[in-house]
């Protein structure tokens, strides 16, 4: 029998993670490994169930206290839970909790919002509300920085016109469904087993249209191209998913729309490096200015700012301007940027310029080089 694989490992986590950590992790090969996701690929649904297990314990203090201690042996053979194995929550419900809703393993939920819903159910009248949506959408950093407003274009499912999402054409009317008599179930018989269905005609409403619109074809919704304006707030994160409500498809005759999701991608910068609120950039400086000290003139997302640089200041060394970063979405407040200087060197010297920097060289000796006589200090062993 083959051992089984650490929890820790299996989320990707270190045995120091936090709760938050691992609930992220999580969430991340949950919706890489979930059936759905991967209807043709029999390993993703197990690797799905081993993570729903690992999850389960290392979220549980108790639990991971004790696997921390004895390992999988801590929930075998009546172990913490009478010999409850460690796989007995239900991996679908895990997901649910995580994410709130559905969770597949039966249609809806959180792969509806993100993927494109899958079939819902239906009111005694045939409506059906409509499939969410998903649109990537990518923005500048200055424009996350900021907050913006876009104007989005999609193709979508809207209310059909010519029979103002009904379904229902010209002389046409619902009447009970010949299949199912009405019931939007079928029995069928196989061997000493009966089975009940959803009926194939009426997909479960029991009714059917006489006259269908020909516009349509019965479903109420046709395609057609949307716009929409979308409202970017500032300092929202790269991957962050924006909610606009009733975007989505329309609904089967006559019902609820559903929403559009929007995921935000934010193109790479030529200059600044985001890490949460704050940025990183680096700056070339003149030897002269890094050896003399000065002021120097950086770039911001805001415009222009100027840092003091101190006499002697060293290649890599890095400044930070407060309040210069990205705002934070929940508090407001700003990260800061940090600048880390690069001391040029220069590349073409005439020949009275490189006399010039001899015979500085000479006159500043090692003595002045403190970087210099720290390597050598370290590394005079190597030289004997």
């Amino acid at each position: 029998m083959a051992a089984k694989e650490d929890y820790y490992e299996l989320l990707g986590v270190d045995r120091s993670a936090t709760g938050d950590q691992i609930k992220k992790a999580y969430r991340k090969l949950a919706v890489k490994y979930h059936p759905d996701k991967n209807p043709d690929d029999p390993s993703a649904e197990e690797r799905f169930k081993k993570i729903g297990e690992a999850y389960e314990i290392l979220m549980d203090e108790n639990k991971r206290a004790a696997y921390d201690r004895y390992g999988h042996a801590a929930f075998e053979g009546g172990g913490m839970g009478g010999g409850r194995s460690t796989a007995g929550a239900d991996p679908f419900d895990i997901f649910r909790e995580v994410f709130g809703g559905g969770g597949g393993g039966g249609g809806g939920g959180i792969f509806e919002e993100f993927f494109g819903g899958g079939a819902r159910g239906r009111d005694a009248s045939g409506r059906q509300r409509g499939s969410d949506l998903r649109y990537d959408l990518q923005i500048t950093l200055e424009e996350a920085a900021a907050g913006c407003e876009k104007a989005l274009e999609l193709e979508k499912l809207v209310s059909c016109k010519t029979c103002n999402g009904s379904g229902v054409g010209a002389g046409g009317k619902m009447v009970n469904c010949r299949t199912c008599g009405g019931a939007g179930q079928v029995i069928s018989s196989r061997g000493f087993f009966q089975v009940q269905q959803t009926c194939p005609d009426c997909r479960g409403a029991g009714q059917t249209i006489s006259q269908p619109c020909k516009t349509c074809n019965g479903d109420g919704r046709t395609k057609e191209t949307s716009r929409i304006k979308l409202r970017i707030p500032a300092g929202i994160n790269e991957g962050s998913r924006l909610r606009s409500s009733g975007n989505g498809d329309a609904g089967v005759r006559g019902g609820p729309a559903g929403d559009l999701y929007v995921v935000i991608h934010i193109k790479e910068h030529p200059i600044f490096e985001r890490e949460e609120e704050d940025l990183y950039c680096e700056v070339p400086v003149s030897f002269g200015k890094a050896a003399l000290g000065g002021e120097l003139v950086v770039p911001t997302l805001e415009g222009k700012a100027s840092i003091k640089i101190p006499a002697g200041t060293q290649s890599g060394t890095t400044f930070r301007l407060r309040a210069k970063g990205i705002q934070d979405l929940s508090t407001g407040r700003k990260g800061d940027l940090h600048v880390r200087v690069q001391v040029e060197v220069p590349t073409k010297l005439s020949s009275e310029q490189k006399e010039q920097i001899e015979q500085f060289s000479d006159s500043v000796g090692e003595e002045n080089s403190p970087l210099h006589e720290s390597f050598f200090e370290k590394a005079k062993k190597f030289f004997k």
